[in-house]
């Protein structure tokens, strides 16, 4: 979606733009944002993309992902709170790009099966197959943008005896949603959003307890009671499971937050990006191009602190390269640039500092392009502030509310505070709901919302 704005947003100031065609698996947009209530695979047998899950709101603030040149303002006409559920945010992506004649370059229902890159004639031909019809072709195209995101195939790793578990097991990927959860004892293996997230989804709904089993180092939040994190499962025995420190407990249901792979099955390994997960992935110079090949693009493949802005800030890059406004150096510069950033990248030492180091990677982007630049230094101390709100309290940091960096707004206090509000559908969040039996129980003070002062020494 960022793409097809970036080419829209040079053709509405008359640049000449090429014949573009997007292949989308999907039966609409949206990427993760499209909620499928399927696990597994679709009803075409292709794997389910999404990974959201019912009462999933966004566990940053809004103010971090604003597009610079679409807000919330715009979108909404009126304040909104900086923690939307999925479907506001849905909403908000889903708005900027219908209101341009962009879809006409979708082809939906229709995946990429298979991608050759012929050196002779420098061009691309792509077979792909509708997987409503069973109809497949292949055209031939000067560039290819990889736009697919890295968070739909999961790595699932193995621990001794967990064929023997007899609860519920299931990876992130496939959870859909915590309300069967309630009065259970749950395992979440991982120590990263995915397993914070569901974990205190899980407490919401009313699990008995919930355990998080890290590899490194524990989320080290003041978790409430029956919250815990306990180091690396060893193995499991029935609904019993061990820990490396001898600790042992019984749970009723298991999810794993183990991560996400790179995977391109419809790509050869030498235009395949294989990396890790992180904030700088070797072999794409400025995070978009790939080495070794000046016609192959890929678009959100780091981990990600910043979002949508970002999103928007490599396809605008994209697009100037492919419509010849940005030349690339040779490839031994390349290289030389990319091992530059990869020395700076491997001095990080926390997360801060990765904050850090991702704005200075989008302002480095943006500076090449008429894409809007905004106040990233902001953005960076709306994180930090962000961070240390979920330390001083995992369970009510989305109550805080936020300035937009775009356009100075102050977020509004959503009507119900986060832990009572069970209904994640846009008519509630827009709506303005009588208070119910349980917020005039506790007053107004207690559901008043904070107002987070960012300060730069917040870390």
């Amino acid at each position: 979606m960022a793409q097809l704005r970036a080419f829209e947003s040079a053709k509405r100031t008359g640049r000449a733009i090429p014949e573009i065609v997007c292949f989308e698996k999907q039966a609409d947009w949206g990427g993760q944002w499209n909620f499928d209530w399927r696990t597994g695979v679709d009803q075409h047998g292709e794997p389910v993309h999404s990974s959201m899950y019912r009462n999933l709101w966004s566990n940053g603030p809004k103010e971090a992902l604003e597009f610079a040149e679409y807000t919330f303002d715009e979108h909404f006409g009126k304040p909104i709170s900086s923690y939307p559920p999925r479907e506001v945010l849905w909403d908000y992506i889903n708005g900027r790009v219908e209101r341009s004649d962009v879809k006409q370059y979708v082809r939906f229902s229709t995946v990429a099966r298979w991608v050759e890159y012929d050196a002779a004639s420098e061009t691309f031909s792509v077979t792909v197959e509708n997987v409503k019809t069973g109809a497949t072709e292949t055209e031939r195209f000067d560039h290819v943008i990889v736009a697919t995101g890295h968070f739909s195939t999961p790595n699932v790793p193995q621990f001794d005896g967990i064929a023997t578990f007899q609860g519920s097991l299931r990876h992130a990927h496939d959870f859909r949603g915590a309300e069967d959860l309630a009065d259970k004892d749950v395992l979440l293996i991982g120590a990263s959003y995915s397993a914070e997230d569901i974990g205190v989804q899980a407490f919401k709904m009313g699990a008995r307890s919930v355990t998080f089993s890290y590899r490194t180092a524990p989320m080290g939040f003041d978790w409430p009671n029956g919250m815990e994190e306990l180091p690396l499962v060893t193995s499991f025995e029935g609904d019993t499971v061990h820990f490396t420190n001898g600790a042992e407990r019984r749970f009723d249901a298991v999810v794993l937050c183990t991560g996400y792979l790179h995977h391109y099955p419809f790509l050869r390994d030498d235009l395949a990006l294989s990396s890790p997960n992180n904030v700088y992935p070797d072999g794409l110079y400025r995070g978009v191009v790939r080495e070794g090949s000046d016609r192959l693009f890929y678009l959100g493949a780091q981990d990600q602190w910043f979002t949508f802005n970002m999103f928007d800030a490599q396809a605008w890059f994209a697009r100037d390269v492919i419509l010849g406004d940005i030349e690339l150096p040779s490839a031994e510069e390349r290289r030389a640039h990319m091992d530059a950033w990869l020395a700076r990248f491997a001095k990080l030492e926390s997360a801060a500092d990765q904050v850090r180091f991702q704005a200075d990677y989008i302002r480095d982007l943006i500076e090449q392009t008429d894409y809007p630049m905004f106040d990233l230094d902001e953005v960076v101390r709306i994180f930090l502030a962000w961070k240390h709100d979920k330390q001083e309290n995992i369970l009510t940091y989305r109550d805080k509310v936020y300035p937009s960096v775009m356009t100075g707004t102050m977020a509004a206090a959503h009507h119900t505070p986060w832990l009572q509000e069970l209904d994640d559908s846009l008519e509630r969040y827009l709506s303005s709901p009588e208070p119910n039996g349980v917020e005039r129980l506790v007053g107004d003070e207690a559901a008043a919302p904070v107002t987070t002062a960012v300060s730069p020494a917040a870390s």
